[in-house]
């Protein structure tokens, strides 16, 4: 089984949503751990170790590092928002 990691700026804005919002998040992050990459997945643009999935109306945007066996979630923000791209070019650099 792969290890899971969140850092510190995803898990407060997860504990920041409503009960329901988080439980769609934290499946979706746990799901990871069956299938790392999932058939609706797509690359960053510009970051090709960075991948990025959907769920409800959040954006989920994580790295998989198969060789460590580890998953590690660095940003949660809301989909229809551009700025969760603004945060990843500041935090992915």
């Amino acid at each position: 089984m792969l290890i899971l990691d969140l850092t510190l700026k995803a898990k407060k804005f997860i504990e920041s949503l409503p009960p329901k919002h988080q439980r769609q998040i934290k499946n979706a992050i746990l799901a990871l751990q069956e299938t790392p990459i999932p058939h609706d997945a797509k690359k960053l643009l510009g970051y090709e170790n960075y991948t990025r999935i959907d769920t409800g109306e959040h954006r989920i945007i994580y790295q998989f590092k198969p060789k460590n066996k580890s998953i590690t979630v660095l940003l949660v923000e809301k989909r229809n928002d551009d700025a969760i791209y603004r945060v990843a070019k500041r935090y992915l650099k």
